[in-house]
């Protein structure tokens, strides 16, 4: 929310000028404090690179993890881990003054103690990616109409291929494998989330949780109308039990997303809107005729 996440005494005054100090508050409804709006960004969750760039800031970009891979522009950036082994000597060489990662990763209470400003977003539904663009364009001491502005431009795609799929695909059932473990994609989940905008059902309840490790029966005996999954997914999704008498795979009504559209689609940030024509795309090539 707006009010969560303020510039101290005011972000811009008349001619638009930034007030030297800025206040935003983390997922955990922390306080980082920030003197001057960051110029040496290091970003350890891709969504979160994507965002900022997303928001015309990848200039400010001085390190990222070793998933990040959009836009083109930063792929020869410095890599400093993941989430689960940030490299902490790599991360303090490049002397960000803002280190943008995941509640979930490990190293910030060293970070921290080495004066390191964090800030730990990690956005998981459509409401979190609007909030988590406000409160990035806010932290680079940017107006949050910029983050507004990167919404509007999600949500209008959303509506766009919500729109152009004919009422006979409402309804759908769809399996989403977001991982050959398998881990698949629930009601619960973003990805969920875009299926319901766009009318499909989907198999996996959010009673299970955002993206559950699932039983490979579970998915035969829900029989989904279309399947959708990683290229890494084809070996192994034919060599389960039961999965060849599945009647989307039968009736080759299974989308296999090259692995730089899978990143598209598993990726909660300003590319939701491709990730949902995407998903129109296959549910409009996969279902003209129903089982």
């Amino acid at each position: 929310m707006l009010e969560r996440c303020v510039l101290l005494l005011a972000l811009w005054l008349c001619g638009g000028q930034a007030l030297a100090s800025i206040t935003v508050f983390d997922d955990q409804q922390r306080a980082v404090h920030l003197n001057a709006p960051p110029t040496r960004v290091i970003s350890l969750l891709p969504s979160l690179t994507e965002t900022v760039c997303a928001l015309e800031q990848c200039h400010r970009l001085v390190g990222l993890d070793r998933y990040s891979n959009w836009p083109e522009r930063i792929r020869s950036l410095p890599r400093m881990g993941g989430g689960l082994d940030p490299d902490i000597e790599s991360i303090v060489a490049q002397r960000p003054d803002l280190v943008l990662l995941a509640g979930s990763t490990r190293g910030v209470e060293r970070l921290q103690s080495l004066g390191i400003s964090v800030l730990r977003l990690e956005p998981r539904t459509h409401a979190d990616v609007q909030r988590v663009l406000r409160t990035v364009a806010l932290a680079l001491g940017l107006h949050p109409a910029q983050g507004d502005r990167v919404w509007a431009g999600i949500e209008a795609a959303l509506q766009s291929a919500a729109r152009s799929l004919a009422p006979s695909v409402h309804g759908v059932r769809v399996y989403v494998e977001v991982g050959p473990a398998p881990f698949g994609a629930s009601e619960a989940s973003f990805i969920g989330e875009t299926l319901r905008r766009l009318g499909a059902g989907n198999i996996l309840p959010a009673s299970m949780g955002p993206f559950p490790q699932i039983n490979p029966e579970f998915v035969v005996r829900a029989q989904p109308d279309v399947i959708m999954a990683g290229e890494s997914s084809r070996t192994v999704l034919l060599q389960r039990p039961g999965w060849t008498q599945l009647r989307a795979v039968r009736e080759q009504r299974v989308c296999l997303f090259p692995p730089e559209q899978a990143d598209i689609l598993v990726r909660a940030g300003p590319r939701m809107d491709e990730a949902a024509r995407l998903m129109a795309q296959c549910l409009a090539g996969k279902t003209g005729v129903r089982p």
